[in-house]
């Protein structure tokens, strides 16, 4: 249609088709905006335990598992695999038993590491953890989504409670190439996957790469566990550091994997939880930032807005949603201590 400008009343019924046109871009404008807020505060969102410290005891050692009701640790994981010679798994399974019968460990999550589903006592690890049903079982050499998924089905059928979740150990070279599509079968409706463990000692001997410094060659890999985990709303806990009398450098290693967004790090002995707990929770520094955004953004003045400045810095709704998880971590972190 043509209108005839000449006319007073087309020059303003165009006037007015102008305004509608600009308040309807106006208001789909708005809803975009809004709509990418709603969906990032919506998006999947990693568990809120406290995962900064997570310890593996060997299930054969009936006397380190009696110790980690006094140990300040996140988590542990009672290991029937890799620490167990094959002639004591079942001593190792018995141990379990008697530990879980007694008192309960408090302000940690239980895992138990089982041996691989296709080898001789991986089944019999799977009906010790629906008898015992720990927080979580901890599946070796996670190589593909269906892995995760066939344990899933296993635990609905047996009415395991909702409670009872998944951890995979990326380990492998399949593992590393597969990250994101087993991350992804995290969002797989009656998956239990919640939180990923790196297995750099495995990784390394099937790929060849020598222990170093600062992990230069396995940087790629670790990152590619990253980037699959905070795109699918799950945790990342790195891999054990052997040496466990060279404090210095554990402590340079923790800096880098918490430098890299890993959650925590997975411990072999008992003299590595400090530093761990240290550089995997926020400290007083960026707590005080994190509240001060909450505050800012609390203000009746800021109210509506996605952008803010406070004290000369550019602040955005996201580093809103980033605060509030840091302060909810740092406030486990005080009601833990506060509970000892």
């Amino acid at each position: 249609m043509v209108l005839d400008l000449s006319s007073e009343r087309n020059v303003v019924l165009l006037f007015f088709l102008c305004k509608v046109s600009m308040a309807f871009c106006c208001l789909a404008t708005h809803h975009k905006a809004w709509h990418t807020f709603v969906m990032t505060r919506n998006s999947p969102t990693r568990s809120l335990n406290l995962r900064r410290s997570v310890l593996s005891v060997p299930a054969i050692n009936a006397r380190a598992l009696e110790k980690t009701h006094a140990l300040d640790c996140d988590a542990v994981i009672f290991d029937l695999e890799d620490s167990v010679a094959p002639e004591r798994k079942a001593e190792a399974r018995d141990n379990l038993k008697t530990f879980f019968s007694g008192a309960p460990l408090v302000n940690k999550e239980r895992i138990i590491r089982i041996n691989a589903l296709d080898s001789t006592f991986g089944n019999t690890d799977m009906e010790l953890v629906l008898a015992l049903e720990p927080d979580a079982v901890l599946l070796p050499k996670v190589d593909e989504p269906q892995d995760v998924m066939s344990v899933s089905d296993r635990l609905a059928d047996a009415d395991a409670p909702e409670s009872l979740r998944i951890w995979a150990m990326i380990e492998t070279p399949r593992g590393i190439l597969n990250a994101a599509a087993i991350a992804e079968a995290g969002r797989t409706p009656g998956s239990r996957l919640d939180c990923f463990v790196v297995g750099l000692n495995d990784l390394r001997k099937e790929t060849g790469v020598l222990p170093q410094p600062g992990r230069t060659y396995l940087v790629p890999w670790l990152m590619q566990v990253v980037l699959a985990v905070r795109a699918y709303g799950l945790d990342a806990i790195d891999s054990v550091f052997n040496d466990f009398k060279d404090a210095d450098a554990f402590d340079a290693e923790c800096a880098h994997a918490r430098a890299m967004g890993f959650d925590g790090k997975m411990l072999i002995h008992p003299a590595q939880i400090e530093a761990a707990n240290r550089h995997f929770g926020p400290d007083e520094a960026a707590i005080a930032e994190a509240e001060a955004i909450i505050t800012a953004f609390a203000d009746p003045a800021t109210n509506g807005l996605n952008v803010i400045n406070a004290n000369g810095r550019m602040i955005e709704r996201l580093h809103l949603v980033q605060a509030e998880s840091l302060v909810h971590k740092a406030r486990l972190i005080a009601e833990r201590q506060t509970a000892k």
